[in-house]
């Protein structure tokens, strides 16, 4: 499956984004290590979609995600998890970022939604404070109970 087409650099997407903003989409934007790809991820997906007609997806790093979750991790490299969001119907583009946050991604594109997962709040969400003052909206998605490539983890390290 060629999802090349989906996997963008920072000014691909930037160019790509201007494109859709000159034609009326709607951008909706969420992030997420995405390490190990479950039925959670999907549902936050396919719900983000929903809100809007393009929908971007950045993708942490690899020494992004160790940062974040620890030495052990990720379980897939950056290209790899990158293919996989991409691969999905409802993803329009997928961008991996190296920061901790993608605040200064969010600024550049300038989504009309920033969606996160209900363990955040807004005041928690990287870039929300931007989208608001801009005129965009944030929307908090709840999680699916139990579901996390944490907890995913963790049930195998005890079997």
């Amino acid at each position: 499956m060629n999802t090349s087409n989906k996997i963008l650099s920072k000014q691909q997407l930037i160019n790509l984004v201007e494109s859709w903003r000159e034609n009326g989409e709607k951008i909706v934007f969420t992030n997420g290590c995405f390490d190990i790809l479950h039925y959670g991820h999907l549902c936050l997906l396919n719900k983000s979609a929903a809100f809007g007609t393009k929908l971007i997806v950045a993708i942490n790093s690899d020494s992004s995600v160790k940062k974040l979750k620890g030495e052990n991790r990720p379980i897939n490299n950056e290209l790899h998890r990158a293919a996989l969001i991409a691969a999905l119907e409802v993803v329009n583009a997928t961008v991996v970022f190296e920061e901790e946050t993608p605040a200064a991604l969010i600024s550049e594109i300038k989504p009309n939604i920033l969606v996160k997962g209900g363990d955040y709040t807004v005041s928690q969400i990287a870039g929300a404070d931007f989208v608001l003052k801009n005129g965009g909206e944030v929307k908090i998605i709840p999680l699916e109970k139990n579901l996390s490539t944490t907890k995913i983890l963790s049930s195998l390290n005890r079997k």
